[in-house]
């Protein structure tokens, strides 16, 4: 198991001791006894006027340590840090304006020109992320960065003394032990190539002329490794998923997991924690398979939500074949390994993404053959705008699922989803999560799924589910209702997502009327755009008007019923499979029924 750090110490107050004041001089020599009976009172004045703005100085230090989320003995998250040293300028910035703000002595000239500096500081940091320039892509060119040689077997216990420190985006003041990224972005806002692709994944055999473990094309599909992260909340079910994973797996040994465990120890299971002593049943997968499996611990009241979970997820990569995410919660089908890449392989689309809406396991799997009973499937084409604490933003609603209007292969879709998803493994590389997004549930999909479509991904509706998800409904509702949500952190992070909503909103150019200054661009490049397309392209297509915060209605039409987006844009994949050429496509969808809620039935 990893441990989120090395040890638990926590830094230690600095008490404070105020001066001594310094005696009153009186301007001038006096001699009366009048006058040094008034130097005398004068003096005692001052002293007792100095203390009392210690004492209110003093006091309202107690106050602002009060204030801090408290942070409960025997965390092991690393030291706390003096954020004196480590907090940005335009962080420090912002606070000073605010508490001026909340004086009324702010200068409204002065807000101006520090905003106006910060923006350009930021801008010349991040040029290509800049919300102001929406300029269409460069030249498409071939990128020359390399990624790590890939290894097979490979655990994050061979590199826990290699860890690097992550300050919590949250408290501000607890910094947690973190793998290193096992490549950064390789797409470099530029034409990924099919060649760079190929140096990305690693094969259960190695080579038996060159040794190495990254064979391309050449690897049998049987071989290729695949790397299921999963992001845990206090979850129970969290092991029961994995005994799935590797019980029903075609070829498990081929199969490696990362998991960020968010727990209350002595309160909550461990995700690695054999339901059963692996002395009474050896065969339980987290027995078998245990040194497949890494867990990040994190103790549960530092969570602010599943995209900092999910980015050390995305941490934990090790350039395996093909990357999958899905909740902790979730059911897989028999040779579920085996059907997906089939299914992935089948688009004959490198930058293809299978992603779906899992549907509920009740009555989707039998319980003898671990079969699947559906032969319908979610797809990805319901999306709307709603308002809220943080502001208007895009949030996929209900999905439907039908039988596949298209057979043999997955159906192109415009969304991504988080609940479930397929693909090679450069797809975790070169879109991560951004770990700047403290307390975002709804809209997550939104920066992962813009954020490739300009990188070049295309995603799919797989035509058959391989998992299923266990939701609070039906004989399920008792047990899911007692498992805790991250929300239960609320008050102790409270206000942080109004800012990472912009910052979410900012980078993929979906909130114009917002002052690009009011959010943080730290690390834009690595968690930011490509080159490949833009945003305002894929507004322009699937009729997304982010000034107005209003979309075209029954798009689900275009995409899923019809399945015309899969029959018109699917035949202009690139002639060496890296993606569906959208530079000659001149379309904008506009809702046919506009007057109507619902789709007019065929007749």
């Amino acid at each position: 198991m990893l441990s989120s750090s090395k040890d638990g110490r926590k830094a230690g107050r600095r008490k404070h001791r105020s001066s001594q004041p310094q005696p009153w001089l009186p301007s001038e020599i006096v001699c009366s006894a009048n006058d040094l009976t008034n130097s005398k009172n004068s003096m005692e004045f001052a002293v007792i006027l100095s203390l009392i703005v210690v004492i209110i100085y003093a006091y309202g230090s107690y106050e602002a340590m009060l204030a801090l989320p408290e942070i409960p003995n025997g965390f092991r998250t690393g030291a706390n840090l003096n954020m004196a040293m480590l907090e940005s300028d335009a962080t420090l910035q912002s606070r000073q304006l605010a508490m001026e703000e909340a004086k009324g002595t702010v200068n409204p000239e002065q807000k101006q020109q520090n905003l106006r500096t910060d923006s350009e500081k930021q801008q010349q940091r991040h040029p290509a992320d800049s919300p102001l320039q929406n300029a269409a892509p460069a030249a498409l060119t071939t990128v020359t960065l390399d990624p790590p040689e890939g290894k097979w077997p490979v655990t994050l216990r061979d590199e826990v003394d290699d860890f690097e420190d992550l300050l919590h985006v949250g408290d501000l003041k607890t910094v947690l032990k973190v793998p290193k990224f096992w490549s950064p972005p390789l797409h470099n806002k530029q034409f990924y190539s099919r060649e760079q692709a190929m140096k990305v994944g690693t094969c259960v055999e190695a080579d038996p002329k060159t040794g190495s473990h990254v064979r391309g094309e050449s690897c049998p599909p049987e071989q290729r490794t695949i790397y299921i992260g999963l992001a845990s909340y206090r979850d129970y079910q969290c092991r029961y998923t994995l005994e799935s994973a590797f019980l029903r797996a075609k070829h498990p040994e081929r199969i490696r997991v990362g998991v960020v465990d968010q727990i209350i120890e002595g309160e909550d299971s461990r995700c690695d924690e054999p339901i059963e002593p692996c002395d009474q049943n050896p065969n339980q997968a987290l027995c078998k398979y245990k040194n497949q499996v890494d867990v990040f611990v994190m103790d549960a009241p530092l969570s602010v939500g599943p995209v900092f979970a999910r980015h050390i997820g995305y941490r934990m990569y090790r350039g395996e074949y093909y990357a999958t995410q899905s909740d902790a919660h979730v059911t897989f089908t028999t040779n579920w390994d085996e059907d997906i890449i089939a299914q992935l392989e089948a688009t004959h689309d490198e930058m293809a993404v299978l992603s779906t809406y899992l549907s509920d396991i009740q009555g989707s799997i039998d319980e003898k053959t671990g079969k699947s009973l559906r032969n319908t499937r979610p797809i990805m084409c319901n999306t709307d705008y709603e308002g809220g604490p943080q502001g208007m933003h895009l949030r996929h609603m209900s999905q439907p699922e039908r039988h596949p209007t298209i057979r043999g292969t997955p159906q192109l879709q415009p969304w991504w989803a988080a609940g479930y998803s397929f693909s090679r493994g450069h797809f975790v590389v070169n879109v991560p999560y951004d770990y700047l997004m403290p307390m975002i549930f709804q809209g997550e999909e939104m920066s992962i799924g813009i954020r490739g479509f300009t990188v070049g991904y295309d995603f799919y509706a797989p035509e058959r589910s391989v998992c299923f998800h266990h939701y609070a409904t039906g004989k399920n509702a008792a047990k899911r209702n007692k498992v805790k949500k991250f929300w239960e952190n609320g008050d102790r992070y409270k206000g942080m997502g109004k800012k990472a909503m912009a910052r979410l909103l900012g980078i993929v150019h979906m909130n114009p009327e917002v002052d690009p200054t009011f959010w943080d661009h730290t690390d834009a490049d690595r968690y930011g755009l490509g080159g490949v397309r833009t945003p305002e392209q894929f507004y322009d297509l699937f009729g997304i008007d982010v000034v107005k915060k209003t979309t075209q209605g029954h798009l689900c039409k275009f995409v899923g019923d019809d399945a015309q987006m899969h029959k018109d844009w699917f035949p202009l994949l690139r002639k060496d499979g890296m993606g569906i050429d959208y530079s000659t496509v001149k379309f904008r969808w506009v809702d046919p029924y506009p007057n109507a809620s619902t789709t007019p039935q065929k007749v």
